[in-house]
């Protein structure tokens, strides 16, 4: 996606956005063309994206399929397809380092179309100065997926999806649209359909509302899991239902035969029983073995997997790994937008749950006054209440085409940025003592990828501590230093206590915990501030993000650098400080 944009109207007759890469084989370097373009059939916006940068060709292209002579084009100006790099004529610390980071780390350069996008549809990233590694916490939009979104709306009209006028069937198709890009993406068999939520959270809120626990039944789940599948135990133990948990290690996740056992000795008899796996841990950066899922199966689990922090770095496969119920949030995926999530479900399994009640959009026939109703008789739209945000499905089509494209191009660029930064703040030690600057408490990824389309054995995520020479440095101090430098960080537990206390080693304190317990009594038991520094890449990552983080982290391990920011922070009103 570009930089430089065409952009015309023409007249159509219905939408179908797409995505794709188009190679011109007469050039003695791949093309590269990425395009977000309007179908035939409705009054729409034709849009191709041509990116100044991505391009490469010795000689001017041919025209588009799609050029016609009367419709002004913006010639787009082609330049060499070269890797982000600091100039030639510097001989700074930045530079040596980045060259020092090649030598070890020669299959980066495979991933060098990333850098093509981070100049093109993240260059406010540099354009403003800020290192931006809070990822897990939510992925940066592409540009041109912004503007081709926004240019669709001014040059259409939708109108909500439960009518019949033109506007409504528009958005109704959009939405279609949506949906068939949500299955293709993750490869869904037939017998997949698509609810579109809120985001993972509301999905997953979801399955649990409606799925029929009983008191002979049981919900297995991970100790290191989000506190939004955490939740699903409040409507499990409330109709009767056993809640248990796999125990995690010190490093996240759990022993694949200790779940296995788990799961054996609470076998449903006679009834469901649903198991909820976490795909990818977002504090402790543990992949969980998507295999037992076909194991829990086996034993007659209906199988919920919380794919919100693996899917924006992982390829995943429904046809390979046929669970019954996936959630995703398509901000953390790709930027944009924001709001909208997906509960991707069989609909053999939507069939077996029981909302507790019905809404506009969900029911066909509602006898009033009276206790008589029908639900419509689509079934992803009776677990759609209300109106869904069909303003935005259309950016959901275009951004997983887009995202698609750069995706298998992520794990080994991911591997290689981790694999340095890892090195890098494990060396680091303070000047007074000798001793570490930051305890990495994290999992570590076990091997190093080599080559595109490789899947990782963890995260890109490190969560760590900062020592000082004697004790841990107050996590508020890390973040306010961060936020000093343009830094996008995050502290604390992220919504993942059962990992963060295994990193912790803070287990034995939660088991006292009490009711009405507050986070600052939990503090005063522990004796410091909950939580971890969290650090985690994505999409739009560059060697020059990493490089950063370690200068910021180094600038700590210098006694009197650091005793004049902490004077700073101590001195600071109590909000700036925080």
């Amino acid at each position: 996606m570009g930089h430089k944009h065409s952009s015309l109207v023409v007249p159509h007759q219905s939408r179908e956005q797409r995505v794709g890469v188009d190679t011109n084989h007469n050039h003695s370097a791949p093309v590269s063309r990425i395009s977000l373009r309007c179908h035939k059939s409705q009054a729409s916006l034709l849009k191709s994206i041509s990116s100044h940068d991505t391009l490469v060709c010795e000689k001017p292209l041919a025209p588009p399929h799609d050029y016609h002579p009367n419709i002004p084009h913006l010639s787009p100006i082609l330049t060499t397809y070269t890797p982000l790099t600091p100039s030639s004529s510097r001989q700074d610390a930045e530079a040596r380092a980045y060259s020092a980071f090649l030598k070890s780390f020669p299959e980066y350069q495979s991933t060098w179309i990333l850098d093509t996008l981070r100049r093109t549809d993240f260059a406010r990233l540099d354009r403003t100065g800020e290192t931006y590694v809070d990822y897990m916490g939510g992925a940066q939009y592409p540009e041109s997926l912004v503007r081709v979104h926004g240019a669709f709306l001014t040059e259409t009209v939708m109108g909500n999806t439960h009518s019949v006028s033109n506007s409504s069937k528009l958005s109704s198709r959009c939405a279609d649209e949506a949906r068939n890009a949500v299955l293709s993406f993750f490869r869904a068999p037939p017998g997949y359909t698509v609810v579109f939520t809120a985001n993972a959270t509301a999905a997953l809120k979801l399955v649990g509302e409606a799925y029929p626990f009983k008191s002979n039944n049981s919900y297995i789940l991970g100790a290191d899991s989000h506190n939004s599948v955490h939740g699903i135990r409040e409507y499990a133990s409330r109709r009767g239902a056993q809640v248990h948990y796999i125990p995690s290690t010190s490093t996240g996740g759990f022993v694949l035969s200790t779940a296995k056992d788990i799961l054996s000795q609470h076998k449903p008899q006679n009834a469901t029983s649903l198991f909820a796996l976490t795909g990818l841990s977002n504090i402790t950066n543990t992949k969980n073995p998507l295999s037992i899922i076909g194991f829990a199966s086996s034993l007659g689990y209906h199988t919920l997997l919380d794919a919100a922090a693996l899917a924006p770095s992982s390829v995943i496969s429904l046809s390979e790994t046929p669970v019954d119920a996936m959630v995703v949030s398509f901000y953390k995926m790709f930027g944009y937008p924001t709001g909208v999530g997906a509960l991707i479900v069989k609909e053999s399994f939507l069939k077996i749950l029981e909302r507790p009640w019905f809404a506009g959009g969900t029911v066909d026939v509602v006898q009033v006054p009276g206790s008589i109703f029908t639900r419509t008789s689509v079934l992803h739209e009776q677990f759609e209440d209300g109106t869904i945000n069909f303003m935005t499905l259309p950016a959901i089509t275009d951004g997983l085409r887009f995202f698609s494209v750069y995706l298998p191009f992520l794990p080994l660029r991911l591997s290689c940025l981790t694999h340095y930064l890892v090195t890098s703040l494990s060396r680091l030690r303070h000047d007074s003592t000798g001793t570490p600057v930051v305890n990495i408490l994290s999992k570590l990824p076990s091997r190093r990828l080599k080559f595109v389309g490789e899947q990782g054995d963890s995260g890109s995520t490190i969560s760590l501590i900062f020592l000082s020479a004697r004790e841990m440095i107050p996590n508020s101090f890390i973040e306010h230093v961060a936020v000093s430098l343009n830094i996008s960080l995050r502290t604390g537990c992220m919504c993942n206590p059962g990992g963060a206390a295994s990193l912790l080693g803070i287990q034995d304190q939660m088991e006292r915990l009490y009711f009405s317990v507050t986070l600052k009594d939990f503090e005063q038991v522990v004796g410091r501030e909950l939580g971890v520094v969290r650090i985690s890449l994505g999409l739009a990552s560059n060697f020059q993000d990493v490089w950063k983080i370690v200068i910021f982290a180094s600038s700590l391990a210098d006694s009197h650098t650091r005793q004049a920011l902490w004077d700073t922070w101590t001195n600071a009103p109590i909000g700036q400080a925080m």
